[in-house]
């Protein structure tokens, strides 16, 4: 795809958008095969979003598509930032960021991210980007098994002084991740189940 052929997908109406993005994610991203998951569990497929957060055409329809999901929860506006846990988080909060910004509809929307541990030099912090302390921000990830990466991020966050407002993941791919963000006092929003893939 040219470059002038990615700009006319952010102007898709959002639903030709949201399909077009199922659709690559469906061709680019499912693995089919015996994976281990960072959870430890065992699957037949492995949905490898970094294929779709990181490609040329994908990428501006995540944002476009997250940003429409935040808007039609109600969560834009109000809240002020995106970021999950480094690695899956930042290209999904950079894509909402790009859209924010090119949306003139939309308020502009801050990204951070949340190391894995604090930096042992320079500023040594936790959080990376502008500061999320007193501010509304939704935790973000490409999918999530178990929600344990984005509880993490929720820790730290909330440590930091933020207010967690939600947890926002691209496929919804497992009840065990709703579950746990929902035990855990967050509220769960997706922008696809993982039966929409035809798996």
């Amino acid at each position: 795809m040219s470059a002038e052929s990615i700009a006319p997908a952010l102007s898709l109406p959002v639903d030709e958008a949201r399909e077009r993005l199922r659709v690559l994610i469906r061709d680019l991203a499912v693995v089919r095969g015996q994976v281990t998951l960072s959870s430890g569990a065992e699957a037949d497929h492995y949905v490898d979003l970094r294929r779709i957060t990181l490609h040329h055409e994908a990428a501006p329809l995540v944002g476009r598509v997250m940003l429409d999901l935040l808007q039609r929860e109600g969560l834009v506006p109000g809240i002020a930032a995106v970021g999950g846990l480094t690695l899956g988080a930042d290209p999904v909060a950079a894509s909402i960021l790009h859209a924010s910004a090119a949306d003139p509809a939309s308020e502009a929307l801050d990204a951070f991210v949340v190391r894995k541990a604090n930096k042992a030099h320079g500023l040594q912090r936790r959080i990376e980007g502008p500061e999320v302390s007193g501010r509304r921000v939704v935790a973000v990830e490409d999918t999530s098994t178990t929600g344990g990466s984005v509880l993490t991020a929720c820790e730290a966050l909330a440590e930091a002084g933020a207010r967690i407002d939600a947890v926002a993941v691209i496929v919804h791919r497992a009840d065990a991740s709703k579950q746990a963000v929902e035990a855990a006092g967050h509220r769960y929003v997706s922008a696809f189940d993982i039966s929409e893939l035809e798996i």
